[in-house]
C-alpha cells in the first residue's frame, strides 16, 4: 500500500468561492503489468489523476450550508470522501491502481476571502438560530393559548388574544429578561 498526500489546491467551489483543498489517498497496485505498460509512469498518473479528481469533486459543493438537507464539503465529509474515492478509482484502474482509502486533509476558504466569508457564516447561523427560536416561540404561544381555552381558565377575544400573542413572543423572543408590567384597569 501506498499513500498520496496531495497539495494545497486552490479551487471553487460550486458557489464559485475560492477554497483550498488537499486530499490523502491509500491506493495499492492490484495489477502490476497495467501498471508497467498502460501508463508511463503509474506513480506520477496517480498524482497528477488524484489531484484532478479532487478539483473535480470539490466544485460539486459549496465549501458550507446552513439549510437542512443540503451537502457540503465540511458538513459531509464522509460522503465527500466516498465520492472522491469512487471518483478516483474510475480514474486509476485503466493503470492497476486500486483505492483503499481517500481523504480530506485541508479544507479551507482561500486567504483573500476567509474574513469574508467568516463573517457571512456568522450572519448565516444568526438568521439560522433566529428562525429556530422564531419556530419555538410560535409554538409554545399556540399552546398556551389552546391550554388556556380548553381548561377555560380566561375567555379571551380577539383583540385580548391578539395582546396575549404579542407579549409572550416578545418575551419568548427577546434576549433580556422581560420585566413584567402589572396591570390593576381595563384594557379598555
Amino acid at each position: 500500500m501506498r499513500n498520496f498526500n496531495s497539495k494545497q489546491l486552490k479551487v471553487n467551489d460550486v458557489e464559485g468561492n475560492p477554497i483550498e483543498i488537499a486530499a490523502v489517498v491509500v491506493f495499492k497496485v492490484v495489477d502490476t503489468a497495467k501498471a508497467v505498460f498502460e501508463v508511463d509512469n503509474y506513480e506520477q498518473f496517480v498524482e497528477i489523476q488524484s489531484e484532478t479528481g479532487l478539483r473535480h469533486v470539490a466544485t460539486r459543493y459549496p465549501y458550507d450550508i446552513f439549510e437542512e438537507g443540503g451537502y457540503s464539503l465540511r458538513g459531509n465529509a464522509e460522503e465527500v470522501a466516498a465520492e472522491l474515492a469512487r471518483e478516483l478509482q474510475d480514474r486509476l484502474a485503466v493503470a492497476g491502481v486500486e483505492v483503499l482509502e481517500a481523504r480530506l486533509t485541508h479544507l479551507a476558504y482561500s486567504p483573500e476571502i476567509a474574513g469574508a466569508m467568516l463573517q457571512r457564516q456568522q450572519a448565516t447561523a444568526i438568521i439560522f438560530a433566529r428562525q429556530k427560536i422564531v419556530e419555538g416561540a410560535v409554538g409554545m404561544v399556540q399552546m398556551a393559548i389552546t391550554r388556556l381555552e380548553q381548561d377555560k381558565l380566561l375567555e379571551l377575544d380577539e383583540e385580548r388574544k391578539a395582546v396575549m400573542v404579542n407579549n409572550l413572543l416578545v418575551a419568548i423572543v427577546s434576549e433580556r429578561a422581560a420585566n413584567p408590567v402589572i396591570n390593576v384597569g381595563s384594557l379598555y
